[in-house]
């Protein structure tokens, strides 16, 4: 048997304006640039995608299955700037052939810096998939898959039965990403491991021309999922939604090769799609697989590096999370809900260095001229941020004060 398992990750992130240190505007978002990006990204890849979805869902009878993860920075943006979007996702959630996915609310780093942080995200996001799709999050994926055996460990605790992992091969070593594992000293919750070769044949290599394996039909990709069956149980494709009409345009034939895809898949009898609870309900553990040390899908290095690799990031991440209490005892909504926006892994992503082979890919939607101008603009953003904060701690330190002497 080999189960298809795809998942999509659907994200874009509050983009800052350009915020200079004289600037005293609290307004630190670029609601011109994110309606855009948004509008854009909607028009050319959630809305057809979503659409074909629900034809290949009604058309294989809900043979069919696939999972999403929604940030809640890109939900707030639809609902502001394309909610016909939003209509499209209610339409999937109901054919019940679709599994929504739980993760932090604001795509965030909160659990390297803040375990309070990162509850409280992830049950944000648990909430909004109640209400907006009736749906109980039962498997959890990270910000970027950055996992490790303490992140298992503790989304266990929250009550999630499965977790997303990046098959990396430093990881993995002989053992094959197309079976179910689970993570160590933690019983009841099962490891689904991204098939990072086939994932990227379609999210990166589908239009490359130099290929040995351009063109990329269904038939050529579903005799390799068919491959599988007797060497594995599960072919994890885990890939942004914004691969179909936005990384691969169009014009590259990727909704084509979408569309016959299934069918494709499906000729071969032993062969079926299943989302990610349907996987680990079907599935048993075949072994365990440690993960000491952080790992991600980041990158050909597969490490933090792409978040963490330098000084800049270190520093304004560090300086970031150096202001919980301080946000969090202001009791200012709108500060808190500010100092969340800026937790968006996207703006350190923006800060990355490493221009070699995966360039291009930091380039993507990117506002800075360089890693250094997104650094001085976050640091600008962050030290207004924390100036609102100062204000009302002293209101609260002062009225404090006067109890006592009231005593």
């Amino acid at each position: 048997m080999a189960s298809v398992c795809f998942y999509f990750q659907v994200h874009q992130p509050f983009r800052l304006r350009r915020y200079s240190i004289f600037d005293s505007d609290h307004n630190y978002f670029d609601e011109h640039k994110n309606a855009e990006i948004c509008r854009k990204v909607a028009h050319k890849c959630y809305l057809p995608a979503n659409r074909l979805m629900l034809k290949l869902i009604e058309q294989h009878e809900g043979r069919f299955r696939i999972s999403y993860s929604i940030t809640g920075v890109l939900l707030d943006q639809l609902e502001k700037y394309a909610p016909e979007v939003l209509s499209t996702f209610h339409a999937l959630a109901h054919t019940g052939c679709v599994e929504f996915l739980s993760e932090t609310y604001y795509h965030s780093l909160s659990f390297l810096y803040s375990r309070d942080e990162f509850a409280a995200q992830i049950e944000k996001h648990r909430n909004a998939m109640r209400n907006l799709f009736g749906q109980e999050c039962r498997v959890f994926r990270n910000t970027e898959l950055i996992y490790n055996n303490d992140l298992a460990r503790f989304v266990s605790g929250l009550g999630f039965k499965g977790v997303l992992c990046e098959g990396a091969d430093h990881v993995l070593g002989y053992r094959s990403p197309n079976f179910i594992h689970r993570p160590p000293n933690c019983d009841g919750t099962k490891l689904l491991l991204k098939n990072y070769s086939l994932s990227d044949d379609i999210a990166f290599r589908f239009s490359n021309r130099d290929w040995k394996e351009w063109p990329l039909t269904a038939e050529k990709f579903a005799n390799w999922v068919s491959h599988v069956n007797g060497n594995g149980n599960v072919v994890n494709l885990f890939m942004d939604y914004e691969t179909l009409g936005e990384h691969q345009w169009e014009d590259t034939g990727i909704f084509d090769f979408l569309e016959h895809l299934p069918g494709e898949v499906m000729k071969h009898p032993d062969n079926n799609f299943m989302t990610p609870s349907e996987v680990l309900e079907t599935y048993e553990p075949v072994g365990e697989i440690d993960v000491p040390h952080m790992i991600s899908w980041a990158d050909t290095e597969r490490d933090l590096s792409a978040w963490l690799g330098n000084a800049m990031q270190s520093n304004s991440l560090h300086e970031l999370y150096r202001m919980e209490k301080l946000v969090k005892e202001c009791g200012d909504e709108e500060v808190l809900e500010d100092w969340r926006k800026l937790q968006t892994s996207d703006h350190f992503y923006y800060m990355c260095t490493k221009w070699f082979a995966d360039g291009d890919v930091h380039k993507y939607f990117n506002p800075y001229d360089s890693p250094y101008d997104s650094y001085i603009n976050f640091m600008n953003v962050l030290d207004n941020l924390r100036g609102r904060c100062a204000p009302a701690n002293a209101s609260k330190s002062n009225v404090s004060d006067g109890a006592k002497v009231m005593q």
